[in-house]
């Protein structure tokens, strides 16, 4: 038995120790968590709920009497709900729920329910459960995320380009699920090397020693913009020929997401509360020589694969986005990346926070769709803002605390918070 482990070593080497082995939790994209920042309250609370975790030990409070209700116009959520109820066996309860959706009265010429519909049938099926931490609280971190448009070839033109890689051949990723339920959603990466499983390689390994050399996917212009298009976790790419092409998360090279923004403060080159993807991008770009140190204190690397460009949505709906960790395409300003221990995905949640650009109120219905790396914890969440100019100002920009409800069916209680093992 050469180059090779017994599943039970391998497992064995993943619960008890970190040390030869990679382990992360399930990400499609990890994106940073940044500091809190000051932003506006959101609207007066509801009834605060008691110290339990997550919200199965909360009371549900009619979605009715839910901050914003009625100014929600849920413009975009029907084809959220569309997306995710043409999934072969929709998670949870869903698949009596697309059933009734389904039924819904819409117009002859519309896929998509009345709007007067929709919004009944949410007041009349579902409950609405406030999350809560640990201590109690009910408001927590709310960023936002977008699809970014790069340039690049599909062979390297310059030095200064950057490649994105392809998920390389020798990457070792095992769900560890199968052994051992409460580790649902753990995935163990690492490689090969003689008769053990060792950590893959790092940032600065794969950028310095060029391990996986061949496995470039693309090449992109700008080294910064291809170090945020793995924290978005998707995005375009613009060939020379005008081309675009539409690249997602195919893997991760197992090591743990660090800020780079945190570096920045430790450095002295800015302030806490200065950090944002914008001012971070700006000092790479004025800092061209410290960049590529900079960007590799974040020892995780994420690999990509190409993906369909999608076909103009048809008029009156939201263009699909790419994929999220529930496998169907996003919808901006619809779908969600949430932890998914403490929110199952498929599940609608009620967001009460403000708009990053115009400080209005931000109260709407979300699907959670999605995952990414800092995104942990009840109260957490990232916003899809979609493609554009418009949504990476907005994403760029979303650093506020919210609010947030499971829209869970009347009568159930949604299910508590999984628990990781003790080691």
């Amino acid at each position: 038995m050469t180059r090779s482990l017994s599943l039970r070593a391998i497992i064995a080497c993943a619960i008890v120790s970190a040390v030869g082995c990679a382990s992360a939790p399930p990400v499609s994209r990890p994106r940073p968590a940044p500091p809190p920042g000051t932003s506006p309250a959101p609207s007066p609370a509801l009834p605060a709920p008691g110290p339990a975790d997550g919200a199965a030990a909360t009371r549900p409070v009619d979605p009715t009497s839910l901050p914003g209700w009625q100014a929600d116009r849920l413009d975009g959520l029907g084809a959220a709900i569309v997306r995710q109820c043409t999934m072969r066996t929709p998670p949870g309860p869903w698949p009596r729920l697309c059933a009734e959706f389904a039924a819904l009265p819409r117009p002859a010429s519309d896929a998509m329910p009345r709007p007067e519909a929709l919004r009944g049938w949410l007041a009349a099926r579902f409950e609405a459960w406030p999350l809560r931490d640990a201590r109690g609280g009910t408001e927590g971190l709310l960023t936002g995320y977008y699809e970014p448009l790069l340039t690049g070839s599909r062979t390297r033109e310059s030095a200064r380009q950057a490649p994105l890689y392809a998920r390389p051949a020798d990457l070792l990723t095992i769900d560890l699920a199968g052994v051992e339920p409460r580790l649902a959603g753990m995935r163990l990466r690492g490689r090969v090397q003689g008769n053990r499983v060792v950590p893959y390689h790092s940032r600065t390994d794969i950028e310095t020693a060029q391990p996986i050399s061949g496995s470039e996917l693309l090449w992109v212009d700008d080294p910064v913009d291809a170090f945020f298009l793995e924290i978005q976790g998707s995005g375009r790419v613009r060939l020379r020929d005008g081309t675009v092409l539409r690249v997602g998360y195919a893997d991760q090279n197992g090591h743990p997401y660090r800020a780079i923004g945190r570096s920045l403060v430790d450095r002295g080159a800015l302030r806490s509360d200065e950090v944002s993807a914008p001012t971070i991008r700006r000092w790479l770009r004025e800092h061209p020589a410290q960049a590529a140190e900079v960007m590799r204190t974040n020892p995780s690397m994420v690999f990509f694969r190409e993906l369909p460009v999608p076909p103009p949505a048809p008029p009156g709906e939201p263009e699909a986005g790419p994929p999220g960790s529930l496998g169907v395409p996003l919808t901006p300003q619809r779908s969600l990346a949430v932890d998914r221990s403490v929110v199952p995905l498929a599940t609608l949640v009620w967001l009460d926070t403000v708009h990053p650009v115009d400080g209005r109120p931000l109260q709407r219905a979300m699907a959670a769709q999605d995952t990414g790396g800092a995104i942990t914890g009840s109260i957490r969440a990232d916003y899809f803002w979609g493609y554009g100019p418009d949504a990476e100002r907005a994403a760029g920009e979303m650093r506020h605390r919210g609010r947030m409800w499971m829209l869970w069916p009347r009568g159930e209680t949604p299910p508590a918070p999984a628990q990781a093992p003790t080691r």
